[in-house]
């Protein structure tokens, strides 16, 4: 579906004056508990430069997908929704029939998931690292080349959203916005977008965010005000503090210290700044770093953080901390805590004792986080199913009881 700048204008304007009875009069989506279901729409084979496009089937083949019995084990467990990250590329680099076959498939795997009792959120999850449909060429600036398609593409999927059950369906636009804390712009393209998945869906759920990745310090600046004419709306966030922790051994981090950090343990006292530099010179090594130069520098800076980390001591009551910023910021805007989603949180699986947080701590990490939200009336969605920071293997499709019991639910029959 193509929708004109000035059909959008008007139908932002039309919401407001005949529509907005109608989408106030709605109740937001009602969820507690959910994981996040990536990659099962994300992971894609694009052809390389200059290329734009992807081959067929757009997404890896050997991807972890969930099946029917995954997501009723799910179910049993105890969780409520399930958030369904999706890469906009293959559907923006598609032809008309080829994208509608994919929008198909993402209406399938609703279904599906709503089949086994599971409320589904859809996410637009652009990928900072393919080299053409990225977050800044499609939302990170008004003028962004891709902008109107992406904004065409969240009309059409609020569309078949929107045709879905109101009590088990929301959308989340955008994950992540890449704008700073606090930016205007970010502002006005957030409203472009709810306004067009609005008019196409009056009664379906959206998700706004904050800017600077969703994290806290980008949902104070936002205001429910200014937002009230695309309810009914729930709110976002994601929580990975402190990162030292949550992503030690991260590959995908641009910042040097990550690669070969390991040993961070949770509660920071539960271990010392001797041990982890110890484990993280022996990581540097088996990773082949160099001693001069760049690796140097690398410790250097890594030495630097975590003795930050360890004369801070982080525990549960520095992510409560954390947390309440989020409370007093509804408390402030009037929004319940009900409505506020943190739609990401987690930490990297261990590796074998030499990568990344001993099980042990990544479960009392995800436990704290878990039990500081459900402590503040947050509703919650486990970073991730599958992959190094799962709760399920990729292979066997047995769930985690060290993540089952951190995340307060019960290991299915």
């Amino acid at each position: 579906m193509t929708v004109s700048r000035r059909s959008l204008l008007a139908g932002a304007i039309g919401t407001a004056a005949i529509g907005g009875g109608r989408a106030h009069a709605a109740r937001p989506l009602g969820i507690r508990r959910g994981v996040n279901l990536w990659p099962w729409f994300s992971l894609t084979r694009e052809h390389p430069a200059p290329r734009t496009d992807y081959d067929w089937p757009p997404f890896q083949l050997d991807r972890p997908v969930p099946t029917r019995a995954d997501l009723a084990l799910l179910r049993r467990a105890g969780l409520d929704f399930v958030r369904l990250p999706v890469d906009p590329g293959p559907f923006l680099a598609a032809a008309p029939a080829v994208r509608a076959s994919l929008l198909d498939q993402v209406m399938a795997a609703v279904a599906l998931a709503q089949g086994e009792g599971l409320a589904v959120i859809v996410n637009l999850h652009a990928n900072g690292a393919t080299h053409y449909w990225t977050p800044s060429r499609l939302f990170g600036t008004l003028d962004a080349p891709a902008f109107p398609a992406y904004r065409d593409l969240v009309v059409e999927l609020a569309s078949r959203l929107g045709r879905s059950d109101p009590e088990r369906t929301g959308f989340e636009p955008v994950n992540e916005p890449l704008q700073a804390c606090g930016s205007a712009e970010w502002g006005e393209t957030q409203k472009r977008l709810l306004a067009a998945a609005r008019l196409a869906a009056p009664g379906l759920t959206l998700l706004a965010t904050g800017a600077c990745g969703s994290m806290i310090a980008g949902l104070d600046p936002l205001r429910v005000r200014e937002l009230s004419l695309y309810e009914p709306l729930l709110f976002t966030f994601h929580f990975y503090e402190p990162y030292l922790f949550s992503h030690q051994g991260a590959r995908w981090m641009s910042e040097p210290v990550y690669r070969a950090l390991n040993a961070v343990p949770w509660p920071a006292a539960r271990g010392s700044l001797d041990a982890t530099l110890a484990a993280v010179r022996a990581r540097m090594a088996a990773l082949g770093a160099p001693a001069q130069g760049s690796g140097a520098a690398a410790y250097r800076e890594t030495e630097r953080v975590l003795k930050e980390y360890f004369d801070a001591q982080p525990d549960r009551p520095f992510i409560d901390g954390y947390l309440r910023r989020v409370r007093a910021w509804a408390e402030r805007e009037g929004v319940q805590p009900g409505r506020i989603l943190m739609g990401e949180f987690g930490a990297l699986r261990s590796g074998g004792g030499t990568v990344a947080s001993a099980p042990d701590d990544r479960a009392r990490y995800v436990r704290d986080v878990r039990l500081g939200a459900e402590a503040l009336g947050f509703p919650w969605a486990f970073w991730n199913l599958f992959d190094s920071m799962g709760m399920m293997d990729d292979v066997s499709r047995r769930l985690d009881p060290a993540m089952i019991a951190a995340l307060g639910l019960r290991m299915p029959d």
